[in-house]
């Protein structure tokens, strides 16, 4: 049996829903680890926290600021993908650095917060 994997997503910011355009990524994972070899072989890794953020691409709709984008801090970033997985960034931020792309009528837009949980919608 086929199944959905991919394709028709949303995004919400503090329950208002955005035009989601494209190229959409979470990554939820709290730590990073590397691991630490010395001459006489792997001794362990090292673990260190990370970033948890959601980006995407968004189209540049009428009534669409990237001054209110920027304003924003603390917010609650909802992600629902096809896979029936919805991931919940909290405490986020928008990291501005906009590029707007006006040939496109698209802009990437990433928020950063403190935690990101990932649920099961199945």
């Amino acid at each position: 049996m086929a199944q959905r994997i991919a394709g028709i997503a949303f995004l919400t910011v503090d329950g208002t829903q955005l035009a989601l355009r494209g190229n959409f990524t979470v990554s939820p994972s709290p730590v990073e680890r590397t691991m630490i070899a010395g001459q006489d072989g792997v001794h362990g890794y090292q673990e260190l926290p990370r970033v948890p953020y959601i980006e995407g691409d968004l189209s540049t709709l009428p009534g669409f600021y990237l001054e209110d984008l920027l304003a924003e801090t603390d917010v609650t970033v909802v992600a629902q993908l096809a896979n029936n997985m919805q991931y919940i960034l909290t405490g986020g931020t928008c990291k501005g650095g906009f590029e707007n792309n006006t040939r496109d009528g698209q802009v990437r837009v990433r928020w950063e917060g403190v935690t990101c949980q990932e649920v099961s919608l199945a």
